[in-house]
């Protein structure tokens, strides 16, 4: 069985669909636990329709989505465990699809579908709803299952990630003290490949991703932008550059 880990903050339509998507697409009974990562009454709703059927953490202050995802990995009960973002939608069969792609030694980026063009060319991009109120789901699992096929490379390095829990915690985990969650992944998944983890990614089944499905004021877009500045900032003080990406393969290592 698998641990499931989804960290989510306001977006309580988002996080119903995710949670609805897991529950209905699993073969097995596996544990979901949900990291509220502040304004549980807004959420409040929505985890109490799944009581019963996921594990709750509730964090009365917003702590940041690297808090909430340690958290997360650290009460995870079953060593293989699924880091999944709340505006992400779950294929069929994940569970099934995901332990029969898992390499010891290695993070496992599931491929996604995105409504709109994406940095990562590996990415599938078609439209299929972009409001997870009327987002059709039956129709999602179907175009899923056409696209999905029994293949991997090594372009990891994007969420999804599955992997186990005892290498996310030889590797630190998420770095919390970050100004913000920007640059955190990428420094993340560069740590793994220092550790000598393989980077894979697998198009057997693929997650629908919203990209993003939060209102955003023009203050919000300015305080994003300043915070993400600040996280690049912090990376090059920790380790003496800029991030880096390399577009062919992922990659997030340092030259």
């Amino acid at each position: 069985m698998i641990s499931v880990i989804i960290p989510t903050y306001k977006e309580s339509e988002a996080l119903d669909l995710c949670l609805r998507s897991a529950i209905e697409g699993q073969s097995m009974k596996n544990q979901i636990i949900v990291v509220v990562d502040g304004f549980y009454d807004l959420n409040k709703k929505v985890l109490e329709k799944y009581k019963g059927k996921i594990e709750v953490l509730i964090l009365e202050e917003n702590q940041g989505l690297c808090r909430a995802t340690n958290l997360g990995v650290y009460n995870a009960s079953n060593e293989l465990v699924l880091i999944v973002n709340d505006d992400n939608v779950f294929p069929k069969d994940w569970d099934r699809i995901l332990e029969m792609s898992y390499k010891p030694n290695s993070v496992i980026a599931s491929n996604q579908i995105e409504p709109f063009p994406s940095m990562f060319r590996q990415v599938h991009i078609k439209d299929l709803g972009r409001d997870p109120n009327t987002f059709d789901l039956e129709a999602f699992w179907e175009y899923e299952a056409a696209l999905s096929k029994d293949l991997s490379e090594e372009t990891g390095s994007t969420l999804p990630i599955f992997m186990s829990k005892m290498d996310y915690m030889k590797v630190g985990g998420w770095d919390e003290s970050y100004p913000g969650a920007w640059v955190v992944d990428w420094e993340f998944f560069m740590k793994c490949e220092m550790n000598g983890m393989k980077m894979l990614r697998t198009y057997n089944c693929h997650f629908y991703h919203f990209v993003s499905v939060a209102t955003k004021t023009p203050e919000r877009i300015e305080e994003s932008r300043i915070k993400e500045q600040q996280c690049h900032e912090y990376f090059r003080y920790k380790w003496g550059s800029y991030a880096k990406h390399n577009p062919a393969n992922n990659s997030k290592l340092l030259q």
